[in-house]
């Protein structure tokens, strides 16, 4: 089994011997502990699987493990066992459960959080957001002095009329009386009549939602090409609860509703410039996932080509901008709630898959994520970068069985005509190959897309040219979609003529567009073979045909 964030493995040396290292074994564990728990087997080496077959554990090792470690670490549960391996090798396994309720440290006062396969530091500017993840600071539970009773009547009803008419709220909860729906969202606290915050945000009054810390506030701004304002809306008066504010946002701002007209054999279709789901799920996300222990207005900046919302805070600890798409990390987890039950959003963890896949299917890039030091930014591009890919998503929707995974994998190769596997795995931010089958497997077998021979990352992967067909795609031919062996005879052709030449000399001339490794994963294959020579070493390589 291969580390990961609720795995690890290490040498019995670590435990045993002049060379132990407790304080290292203490780390993984408070890592583990601030994370979602996880599990150590000690005894068995970074490059095996199982431990040495003659390996035997000595007796009270487990029970020294566990109460050294214990009194290294603050917060840590944690318990051990030993085992006997399939080829007959003791090892000791270390379980350590999740800390939920508040952050575990070392002895000596540091913090780690597991991220990945590694046990990263946690620095003084993060403990705070290390104890609101743990719930230590749990802004939308905090109690307010404000009675249900006294919130604004008009909101109270259309929030459990909103509740009672949504399919994704049960008729358990719908048959509820209002006090009782009130406590199962979390907007009033179950032992008295007291709104919480996420109950004065939601069913309050002006004066009352105004008096809250942190109460959320979104800046719409528009920028010419010059990067000079020209229009700006506000949403600053605390006269709307969220779900007012999305709709309002989405209904004011006219940008919104400009669209470009694409040709669909004898139709005319129009697509927006931004899609509603995609808007819609921004700000869900910016009100949803930001810390409300930190002050800032949510921005969104509308420029010439495209949008970038930005929102106050950082993205939560053990969450990066390379595996959001894969990683749920629930911050307000009572408005999720909320918002999921209004249909303001979609289910946790999905919101950016939807997000790639609408994005793709109207030809346009997928968003970009930049965390800074006090915020997020996510950019969406107006433009259709490809809208033969748009007829490609629709064809493969509507006659394959495909899911949306599936989806925005074959929107990622058609919009890029094609892809390696060590492309595809950074593009949607995969560990490795592995991860990458579950997302090409279905397309690969129903012969929607196909692949070159190569077993290894270059391994090249295209749409299947009968679906190219099938969807009537009229996209410009391009050499970047070259087969290997066409490709090879090109480059044998090329040196021919010139004799001796470079990589970018004879990627200049037989088509720029085709990616320089494709060429030099070619000429790598025509050098093992004997057909080709190397010349020269690193940048002043040639290569000539071998006489």
């Amino acid at each position: 089994m291969k580390e990961n964030s609720i795995y690890d493995k290490k040498s019995l040396r670590t435990v045993v011997g002049k060379n132990a290292d407790f304080n290292e074994l203490a780390k993984d564990c408070v890592a583990f502990s601030n994370a979602e728990g996880g599990s150590i087997d000690i005894g068995i080496e970074d490059d095996q699987t199982l431990p040495p077959e003659e390996q035997k554990i000595p007796d009270g090792l487990a029970t020294e493990i566990v109460n050294k470690v214990t009194g290294k670490t603050q917060g840590v549960v944690l318990s051990a066992e030993t085992l006997i391996a399939e080829n007959g090798g003791e090892f000791i396994k270390l379980h350590v459960l999740r800390n939920a309720n508040s952050p575990s440290a070392t002895t000596s006062g540091k913090f780690f959080l597991r991220i990945g396969d590694n046990s990263v530091p946690v620095g003084p500017e993060d403990i705070s957001r290390l104890a609101e993840d743990k719930g230590c600071i749990s802004w939308e539970d905090t109690e307010t002095k404000y009675s249900w009773r006294d919130a604004d009547p008009e909101k109270l009803a259309s929030f459990i009329k909103l509740l009672k008419k949504s399919d994704r709220v049960s008729n358990f909860v719908k048959q509820k009386e209002t006090k009782e729906i009130l406590d199962f969202y979390y907007l009033t606290d179950p032992d008295s009549d007291k709104m919480t915050n996420l109950g004065v945000l939601f069913i309050g009054k002006q004066t009352q939602r105004g008096r809250i810390q942190n109460a959320p506030v979104i800046q719409c701004i528009k920028y010419d090409q010059n990067g000079e304002k020209v229009n700006k809306w506000l949403w600053d008066d605390y006269t709307m609860n969220p779900y007012e504010m999305i709709n309002s946002v989405w209904e004011l701002v006219p940008e919104w509703k400009e669209s470009s007209e694409i040709t669909e054999g004898m139709f005319r279709r129009n697509i927006l410039a931004y899609p509603e789901k995609v808007v819609r799920e921004l700000l869900s996300n910016s009100l949803v996932h930001r810390p409300y222990t930190v002050r800032g207005d949510i921005f969104i900046n509308i420029h010439p080509d495209h949008i970038d919302v930005v929102n106050p805070g950082r993205l939560p600890l053990g969450v990066t901008v390379k595996n959001i798409l894969h990683t749920t990390k629930k911050r307000n987890e009572h408005m999720a709630a909320v918002f999921y039950a209004l249909h303001l959003m979609e289910r946790e963890g999905s919101g950016y898959d939807m997000m790639y896949e609408t994005l793709l299917a109207n030809g346009k890039p997928i968003p970009v994520v930049t965390e800074g030091d006090d915020s997020v930014s996510v950019r969406v591009d107006r433009r259709i970068i490809n809208e033969e890919v748009i007829k490609v998503m629709q064809h493969a929707d509507q006659r394959y069985d495909v899911k949306q995974k599936q989806l925005i994998c074959l929107g990622l190769i058609a919009l890029h005509e094609s892809l390696t596997a060590s492309e595809l795995i950074k593009i949607l931010n995969l560990k490795d190959a592995d991860a990458l089958r579950s997302w090409l497997r279905l397309l690969i077998d129903k012969d929607i897309v196909v692949s070159t021979d190569d077993r290894s990352k270059a391994k090249e992967y295209r749409v299947n040219p009968d679906i190219l067909r099938g969807s009537e795609y009229k996209g410009k031919t391009s050499l970047k979609r070259i087969e290997d062996y066409r490709l090879k005879e090109l480059i044998l052709e090329d040196l021919k003529i010139y004799k001796t030449a470079s990589l970018a000399e004879i990627q200049k001339r037989i088509g720029e567009e085709i990616p320089s490794k494709k060429i030099w994963n070619q000429l790598q294959k025509l050098v093992a073979n004997g057909i080709v020579l190397k010349v020269g070493k690193y940048r002043w390589q040639k290569y000539q045909i071998n006489e």
